[in-house]
């Protein structure tokens, strides 16, 4: 489907919801889509992702198919949004509004957003920010660390905030950020601005130098299995429940099957390792006495990252730490030339 095209249907559902919800005080869209020609391809492994802004906290809806078109729907505060320079500093945010993502937006609140933003967004004083709060977040999330957590909550602690690296570059760069495929947009962005050498170490971060095509072919074979018991358990209350289900299936497995076959295996192992520890939360919670399913199969990917014990991953996270001030000299750069080159 085209990316035109699955709008359509996203917008047809956010109309609907807030006929019958009238907590929802606007939408916009998130994530992969924002910024791509109406005429770009949707392949079936990606989501269309929106968000829907309201007053106070809601549940977030989820990963699910609407007419033809997966749909990953979120949910934020108009607090947690905040005015147009909070959004102007916000890594997160800030690429939402930089075009014209808008869905519904009753009280003209988002658009008064979205004005500035777009006024200001390759402003090296907003892009300074966005970049220093990307560098606080890897800092934060590596440096508290807990070894005494379950093994699933451990990997995530580590991974995420290890995997944020690879977004720094694409707030520099003044692109937008994604998830599952962040490893592989950021080697397009270093690359883009002269740095493509320095990639090989940052992926490094996140296997420590290389896990083998058929290894991970392997590893995804394993999933496979690991996540269809997962899928048949109940999965209310965990945030990423719906991304555990037959909505989220083919965004693991074909999603990874395509990255493997272009010969980005290596960043295909990001959301192995995410999907394996959070399959295992799942298991670990609802199903304890069945830990046996999940655990072995992420055991074996983390040995293969080399990261297997807390004090693997306590040593990969320092050494992410100590490269910080290389890395920024690095994405100082990125960032000139990308606001030099903005527009």
């Amino acid at each position: 489907m085209r990316v035109g095209a699955a709008r359509a249907v996203a917008v047809g559902w956010v109309r609907e919801r807030m006929r019958v919800d009238s907590s929802v005080e606007g939408a916009l869209f998130s994530g992969s889509t924002v910024g791509l020609p109406d005429d770009a391809v949707v392949p079936p492994w990606s989501d269309v992702d929106v968000l829907l802004v309201r007053d106070s906290p809601g549940v977030k809806v989820g990963k699910f198919v609407h007419r033809g078109v997966l749909l990953e729907i979120s949910t934020v505060t108009w607090a947690e949004v905040g005015g147009p320079e909070d959004v102007l500093g916000s890594w997160v945010f800030a690429p939402m509004f930089r075009t014209d993502s808008v869905i519904a937006d009753p009280s003209g609140r988002l658009a008064a957003v979205r004005r500035r933003v777009a006024a200001g967004f390759a402003d090296p004083v907003w892009v300074r920010r966005r970049c220093a709060g990307v560098r606080r977040r890897i800092e934060g999330g590596l440096r508290v660390l807990d070894a005494g957590a379950p093994l699933a909550d451990q990997v995530l602690a580590w991974v995420f905030p290890t995997s944020v690296l690879a977004v720094w570059p694409l707030v520099a760069g003044l692109a937008d950020p994604t998830v599952r495929r962040r490893y592989v947009r950021a080697s397009e962005v270093l690359a883009g601005h002269g740095f493509g050498g320095r990639y090989p170490e940052l992926l490094a971060t996140l296997d420590g130098g290389g896990v083998d095509a058929g290894r991970v072919r392997a590893h995804l074979a394993g999933l496979a299995v690991v996540f269809d018991e997962v899928a048949r358990l109940p999965r209310d209350g965990f945030a990423f429940g719906a991304d555990l289900g037959a909505a989220g299936r083919a965004v693991v497995f074909d999603g990874g099957a395509e990255l493997v076959a272009a010969g980005r295996h290596r960043e295909a192992m990001f959301w192995v390792v995410v999907t394996y520890a959070r399959c295992l939360s799942v298991v670990s919670a609802v199903a304890p006495e069945r830990e046996g399913v999940a655990r072995p199969g992420l055991e074996a990917v983390l040995a293969d990252l080399g990261v297997a014990s807390a004090a693997d991953r306590r040593r990969r996270a320092d050494a992410v730490l100590a490269s910080l001030p290389a890395w920024q000299s690095v994405m100082d750069a990125v960032a000139r030339r990308a606001v030099a080159g903005w527009g």
